[in-house]
Order: C-alpha cells, then sequence, then structure tokens
C-alpha cells in the first residue's frame, strides 16, 4: 500500500521548457511536489554532458529530465515522467505512474499545446489534426484521468487550464488553433458549471473542486517567442518573464474555489485584483520597458439572461 507524501502533488503536462517549466520550479519552491511532464527526455548520459547546467529554459537542452533535476539540486521534490498528449493511452499510463509515486494528486495543470497560425486556406489537415489532438482531446483526456484522485485531494482538487477568454478578435488569422483553445476554455466553462452542480444537488463538499483557465496579457519569453527575438533582438522589449505566469497560477491556487471555479482570466488582471499586485515592472525582460498588452482591456461576459434556464437537461450516460 502506498503512503501518500505529506504535501500537495501537482501533474503539470507540457513541462520542458518555458512557461511550464517555470511553474514547475515555483510550486517546488512554494511546498509541492511536483510531477514534470511532456515527450522529451534526457538520457543520464547526456544528462552528466550539459554545462553549464541549468540548460537555456527555452532551448531544446530543457527537457522534463533537466527540469526535474533543477528542482531537487535545489532541495524540492519532483518526478519526471514522459507522456504524449496526442495519445490517450500515454497519459493513463503518466496519471497512474503519478499516483502510484506519491499517493495522491491535488492539481492538473496543462500547459501543453501545439500552434499553428495562419488561415484556414494555409493549414494543413494534418496540422490541424495535431492541434485538436494537443489541446482539446489532450487536455480532455488528462481531465478524465486524474478527476477520481482530484477528488479525493483533502483539501480541494484544483485544475489550471492555460487557455484564453472567449472573444471573436482571437479568432483572427488562426482560425484552426483558436478551434482547439477556445474549445479547451469551453471545457473549463463547462466542467465549473459541472462542479457547481455537483455540490448542488450531489452534495459535494462546497469548493471542493474548482477549474480555470489562465492566459497571458502581455507576450511572455518562451521557446515560441524565440524566433521573434532571434529575428529581431529588439522584440525583446515587448515581452515579460515567465514567472509572472507562475505567481498568477499561485495565487489561483490559493484563491477560493468560488473566486477561481469557471472562470477564464488573464495572468495580470487576477494578479492585480486578487493577489494586490501593482507594480508589473520585474516581471520585464528588458528593464525599464513597458511591454504592450495583447489582450482587450474589457472582454464580453458570456452569461446570457437566461442562465440558469436550461430547458430539460439530457443526461446521455443516464439513458
Amino acid at each position: 500500500m502506498i503512503t501518500p507524501i505529506n504535501r500537495p502533488v501537482a501533474l503539470i503536462i507540457g513541462a520542458s521548457r518555458g512557461i511550464g517549466r517555470q511553474v514547475a520550479i515555483d510550486l517546488a519552491k512554494n511546498g509541492y511536489a511536483v510531477v514534470v511532464s511532456a515527450k522529451s527526455t534526457t538520457s543520464p548520459s547526456d544528462l552528466a554532458k550539459i554545462s553549464p547546467f541549468p540548460p537555456d529554459p527555452n532551448s531544446p537542452q530543457s527537457t522534463i529530465t533537466t527540469v526535474a533535476k533543477e528542482i531537487t539540486d535545489a532541495g524540492g521534490e519532483a518526478a519526471a515522467i514522459p507522456s504524449d498528449t496526442t495519445k490517450y493511452e500515454t497519459i493513463k499510463d503518466l496519471v497512474a505512474k503519478a499516483v502510484e509515486k506519491y499517493g495522491r494528486l491535488d492539481v492538473l495543470i496543462y500547459n501543453s499545446g501545439a500552434i499553428w497560425w495562419a488561415p484556414v486556406s494555409r493549414t494543413p489537415m494534418k496540422r490541424f489534426q495535431l492541434m485538436q489532438r494537443v489541446n482539446v482531446e489532450g487536455l480532455y483526456g488528462a481531465v478524465q484521468e486524474c478527476l477520481p484522485y482530484l477528488q479525493k485531494a483533502p483539501q480541494g482538487g484544483r485544475i489550471v487550464v492555460v487557455c484564453p477568454p472567449i472573444y471573436s478578435r482571437f479568432f483572427r488569422g488562426k482560425t484552426a488553433y483558436a478551434i482547439g483553445k477556445v474549445g479547451m476554455s469551453v471545457l473549463v466553462k463547462g466542467l465549473g458549471m459541472d462542479f457547481e452542480r455537483e455540490e448542488k444537488e450531489q452534495g459535494a463538499p462546497k469548493g471542493h473542486m474548482a477549474v480555470v483557465g489562465v492566459w497571458p496579457a502581455v507576450a511572455i519569453e518562451s521557446a515560441a517567442t524565440q524566433q521573434f527575438t532571434r529575428r529581431d533582438p529588439a522584440y525583446a522589449k515587448h515581452l515579460r518573464k515567465p514567472t509572472i505566469f507562475s505567481d498568477a497560477i499561485l495565487a489561483m491556487l490559493r484563491a477560493p474555489a468560488d473566486v477561481i471555479n469557471g472562470q477564464l482570466e488573464l495572468d495580470e488582471d487576477f494578479l492585480r485584483k486578487h493577489a494586490g499586485v501593482t507594480d508589473f515592472s520585474k516581471y520585464s525582460v528588458v528593464p525599464g520597458s513597458n511591454p504592450r498588452r495583447i489582450m482587450p482591456a474589457e472582454l464580453p461576459d458570456l452569461r446570457v439572461k437566461e442562465q440558469d434556464d436550461e430547458g430539460d437537461r439530457i443526461d446521455s450516460s443516464k439513458l
């Protein structure tokens, strides 16, 4: 019988580089045992050759193996377990191994994502399918596998999804990508409603479960944005450090369930409203710069006048 570790456990999918790596490191610094997962790993022989260590966090040398070593070298608790989010069987294996390792699961953070920004006419079917498998199907599979364990979390289970608020400008020039990312946002909204309904109708503990989406208000330094700084080093003035994202996620994990459940948040706005942050200068990649906000100042409210009127609800699982 496995004895659960005496600290909360966070599974971070998409944790080999950039934002995911930073989230893993900062959660470990704040008392979490972290399971870092992605496809990329480093063999023991190659790990010994990396100098200096740790490697550039946005380079191919940064893998779940190096991230886990960074954490354990600093005295934290981490395990690297590979997975391929396009294959449900590997997600099932990942979650089973994580629970076998630590005996519990408290937090799921889904940061894995495939990107292709182009009009529909220039987005091949293979690109479209890959994005849906990684973004929507991968998230759905991870949630399905993690839910039974998150529901048993002593202080309540939390799910954090890297997905955007829903607004029309987001679709422009990247429709195929937006289909998947907004699909992830729909899961956050719908699952949040499921949690609320279970509290009301099934007597589930109030505030025990919560799901939230988070998205950057300003572009963040990562492997994805490196392509712009390589072409033009001055582009760095438009970027923030990934620590703003990990700080926002930590603030979300500390917040009451009714503050975050079913919400689609922006990192900066959440920190300002719920963590009292007023000075964001420390997050600028270039000191003294004022990175441009890429998100709208105001976002649409998706609720309607008849929000609570569901009509005749149908549950296909009970038919």
